[in-house]
C-alpha cells in the first residue's frame, strides 16, 4: 500500500508558474494568425469586450486587479451584504407582481402564488391596475402578518396605504407585525409619467410608519423608469441616489433623523441576463449607499434594503419562451448579488396579463435556484473573484460620477425637470441600439435564429394606463423594438398577400463554400420577416435565373467564398437582374478594391441589419 506524503498529491509541483508575459506572447500569436499585430499590454487589451459607462470586461483578471477591500457580509461597506448571514437563513423573499385591474382574479392569483412559493406580494394600484377600493377582495384570505405587501400606486399611495392600514386594523394585526413597504415615490412617478406629485404625503407616510409600524417602509426608490428608458447601470445606480438623497432631505427637514428616514427607504433595481453586471450593480449599490449615509452623518444606518426584478427591456415579445432562460440567469445574478427581494417577471410580460403557466415558471424559477441549486446557502457566492470585485468596483465609480453631475444640476427633481437625465439616457441607449441594429449585441429569437412560422403568443392586453407612459415622462424602450417593427410589417404582408416577403439565396458552388454564408444571409433576413429560400442545388448564372423566377421572390442574395465570387459573383448577379430581382445583395465583404458592378448591397458580420432590411421591405413595397 501506497502512502501518499502529509501534503498530498501536487499534480502541478514540477511545472513552472506561468508569467503574465508569458500569456501575453501567446496571445500575440493568436492575434497574428487574424491579421492583428499587437504586442504586450495592446495584445491583451485587443481581446477586451467595451461596456457601457466607459468600462470594459478584460480577458484575464489576477490578483494584480486591486479593488478597495469588501469588507464583511453584514458590516459597511455591505458590499458583501446586508446581513452576516446574508440569504442563508431563508433565501431571498420572492416576490410576485399583480398589476389586473378584476380584485376577484387578482385574489385567485394571489392564493396560488402564495401556496406555492411567493413569499411576499407587490400589487399595482390606481389606473391600469387595481383599484383601491379592491385591495380588500384582493387579499382576502391573505394572512397579512406573513405575507408582506408591497404597494406600488404612483398618484394614489396615500389612499391605497390608509386602506391597507385599516386592514391591519380591522383584521387584528400587531403594528409591528406590518412587513412591507407603501411605495411612495413621487421623482420615480414624476420620471415615468411626467405627473409632479406633492411629496407632503410620502413624508406624511414616512412619519407615521416610522411612529407607529416599525417593519413598515413608507418609500420606494424605483431605478426602474431609469433602465427602462434606456440607462446604463452606472446611470442607474447615480438617478437611485440622487432621488433617496432628495428623499433624505425631505424626511430630515420633517423631523426625522438621518437614520430613521434611511429605514424609510426600499431601492429597487433591475436584474438583467449579464449576470456579472447584475451582480456588481447590487453591490456596487449597497457601497454607494453606505458611502451616502456615512456623509450624511449616519454611519450606523445599516445596509440597503434592495428589490431586484428581471428587466423588462430585455423581454422579447417574438419566442417569448426564450425570456425563460433570460429570466433565470437574471434572478440568479440578482440573488448571487444579495438582493434581499426578487420579482422575477413572466415569460409573456411584454405581450400582455401572464396566464397561470406563466406565473407558476416565474415563481418556480426562484424555488429552483433556492430549494435545487442551493444559490443562498453560500454567503456572497461572487466575493473574491477579482473579475466581480473590480466590477463591482469600477460600476460604483461609474455611479457615484453621474450622481454628481444630478447633484450639481441641482439635484434628482431639478435634472429630471431640465432634461438632462432624459438626455443622457437617451444618449446611452443610441449606442446601444447601434450595437443592436448591427447585432453586434444579438437578441436569441429576434435578431439571432428567427423562426418565421412561430405561432404567436397571445395574451390579453393590460389596460392602456398601466403602460405608464404618460405626457412629459420618460420613454420605455426595448432592445426588440426596431426588429419588432420589421417583423410587424411582414406579418401585415402575410396577412394581406398570403405569404411573405422572400429573399432567394443563389448559393454558389459545393455546399462547403457556400453553406456558412448562406446560413448567416438566412437568420440576417428572417430577422427582418423576410423568408430565405433557395434551391437545395447550387446555382450558376446559367440556372439562377430560372431557380430565381421558381422561388416567388423579388430580391436574390449571393452566398458562396471569396474564391468563387470572384469567378461568378458578376455573371449571377445580372442574371438575377435580368430575371427580375430588384436588389442583389453578396454574403461577405469583397477583397479590398474589389466591387461587382451588379451586386447592390453587401451583408456582412457587422453591418447595420436594422437599415438593410428596412431598406429591403421597402424595395419590396412592404408597408
Amino acid at each position: 500500500m501506497t502512502v501518499l506524503p502529509d501534503d498530498g498529491l501536487s499534480l502541478a509541483a514540477e511545472f513552472p508558474d506561468a508569467t503574465h508575459e508569458q500569456w501575453q506572447r501567446l496571445v500575440e500569436g493568436v492575434l497574428r494568425k487574424s491579421g492583428k499585430d499587437a504586442s504586450g499590454p495592446a495584445a491583451e487589451e485587443a481581446l477586451s469586450t467595451a461596456l457601457e459607462d466607459g468600462l470594459s470586461t478584460r480577458p484575464l483578471y489576477t490578483a494584480r486587479e486591486a479593488a478597495p477591500d469588501a469588507g464583511y457580509p453584514g458590516f459597511s461597506p455591505f458590499v458583501r451584504g446586508g446581513t452576516a448571514a446574508g440569504n442563508a437563513a431563508a433565501g431571498w423573499d420572492v416576490r410576485q407582481r399583480h398589476t389586473s385591474t378584476d380584485p376577484a382574479g387578482t385574489n385567485e392569483t394571489v392564493l396560488a402564488d402564495l401556496e406555492n412559493g411567493v413569499t411576499s406580494l407587490w400589487l399595482g394600484v390606481g389606473p391600469g391596475a387595481l383599484p383601491v377600493s379592491g385591495i380588500e377582495r384582493a387579499v382576502d384570505g391573505v394572512f397579512l402578518d406573513l405575507a408582506p405587501v408591497a404597494l406600488d400606486a404612483g398618484g394614489e399611495v396615500e389612499p391605497a396605504a390608509r386602506e391597507l392600514f385599516r386592514l391591519y386594523e380591522e383584521r387584528g394585526i400587531p403594528k409591528a407585525a406590518a412587513h412591507g413597504t407603501l411605495g411612495a415615490d413621487p421623482l420615480g412617478h414624476e420620471a415615468r409619467t411626467g405627473e409632479r406629485l406633492d411629496p407632503a404625503a410620502a413624508i406624511a407616510l414616512a412619519r407615521l410608519c416610522e411612529q407607529e409600524y416599525p417593519n413598515l417602509r413608507a418609500l420606494t426608490v424605483d431605478a426602474l423608469p431609469y433602465h427602462e428608458a434606456g440607462g446604463s447601470a452606472g446611470q442607474e445606480l447615480g438617478a437611485s441616489l440622487a432621488t433617496a438623497v432628495a428623499y433624505l432631505r425631505e424626511l430630515t427637514e420633517a423631523g426625522l433623523t438621518v437614520e430613521a428616514a434611511c429605514a424609510q427607504l426600499e431601492f429597487r433595481y433591475a436584474a438583467t441576463a449579464d449576470q456579472f453586471l447584475t451582480i456588481a450593480k447590487l453591490r456596487a449599490a449597497r457601497r454607494l449607499w453606505a458611502r451616502v449615509a456615512e456623509a450624511c452623518g449616519a454611519p450606523d444606518a445599516g445596509a440597503q434594503r434592495q428589490h431586484a426584478v428581471t428587466s423588462p427591456v430585455m423581454m422579447s415579445r417574438r419566442d417569448p419562451w426564450v425570456n425563460m432562460l433570460r429570466t433565470t440567469v437574471a434572478c440568479l445574478g440578482a440573488g448571487v448579488g444579495g438582493a434581499d427581494s426578487v420579482t422575477v417577471l413572466p415569460f409573456d410580460h411584454s405581450l400582455g396579463l401572464p396566464d397561470a403557466f406563466a406565473r407558476r415558471i416565474a415563481r418556480n424559477t426562484s424555488t429552483i435556484l433556492l430549494e435545487e441549486s442551493h444559490l443562498a446557502r453560500v454567503i456572497d457566492p461572487a466575493g473574491g473573484s477579482w473579475y466581480v470585485e473590480r466590477l463591482t468596483d469600477e460600476l460604483a465609480h461609474a455611479g457615484w460620477e453621474f450622481f454628481q453631475e444630478i447633484e450639481r444640476a441641482g439635484g434628482q427633481a431639478a435634472a429630471l425637470r431640465s432634461g438632462l437625465i432624459g438626455e443622457r439616457l437617451a444618449a446611452t441607449w443610441a449606442k446601444r441600439s447601434e450595437k443592436l441594429a448591427k447585432r453586434r449585441e444579438p437578441i436569441t429569437g429576434v435578431s439571432e435564429f428567427p423562426n418565421l412560422t412561430e405561432r404567436p403568443v397571445e395574451r390579453v392586453a393590460p389596460p392602456a394606463e398601466a403602460s405608464g407612459s404618460g405626457s412629459g415622462g420618460l420613454p420605455r424602450v426595448r432592445r426588440d423594438e426596431a426588429y419588432e417593427v420589421l417583423r410587424s410589417r411582414s406579418d401585415a404582408h402575410l396577412a394581406s398577400a398570403g405569404a411573405r416577403p422572400r429573399v432567394f439565396l443563389a448559393a454558389l458552388g459545393p455546399a462547403a463554400a457556400h453553406t456558412a454564408r448562406a446560413s448567416f444571409a438566412s437568420n440576417l433576413f428572417q430577422a427582418g420577416g423576410i423568408e430565405a429560400v433557395h434551391d437545395p442545388v447550387s446555382v450558376d448564372a446559367t440556372t439562377a435565373a430560372d431557380a430565381f423566377k421558381a422561388s416567388g421572390a423579388t430580391v436574390a442574395c449571393l452566398c458562396s467564398s471569396d474564391a468563387l465570387y470572384e469567378e461568378q459573383a458578376e455573371a449571377v448577379a445580372e442574371a438575377l437582374k435580368s430575371a427580375g430581382a430588384q436588389r442583389v445583395f453578396l454574403a461577405g465583404r469583397p477583397p479590398k478594391g474589389v466591387e461587382y458592378g451588379a451586386v447592390d448591397a453587401y451583408v456582412f458580420a457587422g453591418c447595420d441589419a436594422v437599415s438593410v432590411l428596412s431598406s429591403t421591405l421597402d424595395h419590396m413595397g412592404v408597408a
